[in-house]
Formats: structure tokens, C-alpha cells, sequence
């Protein structure tokens, strides 16, 4: 388990460095805690970054604000709405330059001027079936969700005060934290 300090980067490090080191961390880290909220917390501390959840209350229609580092965020965002919204509702990464060019997005950091959102898409959900036996697994009905590549349970949002803070460099690393994240935690019914 890495210390507290772990988290520190040494000086003149490559993005491809950083984000190797993000991703060395975050592995150990959440070995063995498969709970999302904590793996996400300890995510958030090591990458600096927002994660929305799909509401339990409404899985369609809303992402809620779950563990963050930075600036208050929003606390809900509509499936659809802004750069959260539509990477949720499209099941894909979204790379925006400079966030007064993109249509309909959504400040909530006032000194947000480009930004990336990763999906999180989880394995996904299997019932216990009573068909073969007892424990054995069956697909979950109505579960399946994101085109083959598991379930949609939220979305990592990064924003950076420059213009072109992001290129597709750090969406490629991004969505591998994302696919730890979406293989790692159980992420129940969310």
C-alpha cells in the first residue's frame, strides 16, 4: 500500500510518466477495496479530478457529484446536458479545446477553460441463476448498457485554467484510469 506521499511527482516528469505513476498508484490503492466511493476518493487525491455517478434515484436522467478534489462542483448535471452530460448520454470520451466554444456547457468553475470526461463503464451486473444450480451466474436482464463494453456508472471530469489544457494524450490515459475504476469497484446497482 503507497504511502500518503506516493502521490507527490518527482520533478521534470514526461504527461506519459505522470500519468504511468497516476495509474501505479491507483492500482495499489484500490487492490483489494472494491468499494467505489472509497476507490474514487483515493482516485480523486492522486489525479486531481471530479467523478459523477449515475443518481440511484433517477440511473436515466442524472449524474450527481461523488468523491472530488478542486473548486465546488455542480452537484447534478441532466444525461445530455454540458460535457459530463453528453459523454454520459453518448458512452464516449469528450475532448473539449476551450469550453466557450463547446454548445451548452456548463460552468461551474468560473476559471474552467478547456476540459476532458472519461466515461466509467463497468462489467456488467449478473444475477445468481437458479437454471444451472445454485452460484451460477446469468446475465443480468435489462442491464446491459454502452455497446458491448459493459454498463455506463459514471464519468470522470478534469477541467485545467488554460485553453487546450488536454489533448488526446490525456484522454487515452484518462480512460485507462477510467477502466481500472470500471473493472476495480463493485459498482452495485448504481
Amino acid at each position: 500500500m503507497p504511502h500518503a506521499e506516493a502521490s507527490d511527482f518527482r520533478p521534470n516528469l514526461t504527461k506519459a510518466e505522470a500519468y504511468d505513476q497516476v495509474l501505479s498508484q491507483l492500482r495499489a490503492l484500490i487492490d483489494g477495496q472494491r468499494n467505489w466511493v472509497r476507490s474514487t476518493s483515493q482516485s480523486a487525491d492522486v489525479s486531481t479530478s471530479c467523478f459523477y455517478t449515475l443518481s440511484p434515484t433517477s440511473p436515466t436522467t442524472t449524474l450527481i457529484l461523488a468523491p472530488f478534489q478542486g473548486k465546488v462542483a455542480c452537484q447534478t448535471i441532466a444525461i445530455g446536458k454540458g460535457v459530463c452530460g453528453r459523454a454520459a448520454a453518448e458512452h464516449t470520451s469528450i475532448l473539449v479545446p476551450d469550453v466557450e466554444a463547446f454548445p451548452g456547457h456548463i460552468a461551474c468553475d468560473a476559471e474552467s477553460r478547456s476540459e476532458v470526461v472519461v466515461p466509467i463503464m463497468a462489467p456488467c451486473v449478473r444475477n445468481v441463476g437458479t437454471r444451472a444450480g445454485a452460484g451460477a451466474e446469468s446475465e443480468g436482464s435489462g442491464d446491459v448498457v454502452g455497446e458491448g463494453r459493459g454498463r455506463l456508472v459514471g464519468v470522470i471530469d478534469v477541467d485545467c485554467a488554460a485553453v487546450r489544457g488536454f489533448d488526446e494524450e490525456d484522454v487515452r490515459w484518462l480512460e485507462e484510469v477510467a477502466g481500472v475504476l470500471g473493472r476495480g469497484c463493485d459498482w452495485g446497482v448504481i
